[in-house]
């Protein structure tokens, strides 16, 4: 599966064409919180975090996985559950995102980088 990084806007059904071609139903992404971009399409967050970390310079402490379920309502259709998540040297103990901070910043940014 190809990991693309989002910097500029693309569409649901960019997404869903992406979706399709992996699990489905849904697609894997982790958000860079810092600097508003995002990388979609990978097998695992892990991939993903690291594309980020290699091409963009992420740092861990702002890259959060999440899996994006383009059919659903937009008040449903992200979901806070990867084992990138898993940070407790940051505060975050689960594979949730556990900061209603962070999950705001994250929707922001997922928000701005899908358009409807």
């Amino acid at each position: 599966m190809e990991i693309i990084l989002i910097k500029e806007p693309v569409t649901r059904e960019e997404l869903t064409r992406i979706a399709q071609a992996g699990f489905g139903n849904f697609v894997k992404a982790v958000v860079d919180i810092s600097q508003g971009v995002m990388a979609i399409g990978g097998e695992l967050h892990a991939d993903e975090e690291t594309v980020l970390t290699e091409q963009c310079q992420s740092k861990r402490e702002h890259t959060w996985g999440i899996n994006l379920y383009q059919e659903k309502k937009e008040d449903e259709w992200i979901e806070f559950d990867s084992m990138i998540n898993l940070k407790p040297q940051h505060g975050n103990r689960s594979r949730s995102v556990e900061n209603p901070e962070i999950r705001e910043a994250i929707v922001a940014i997922v928000n701005k980088l899908i358009e409807n």
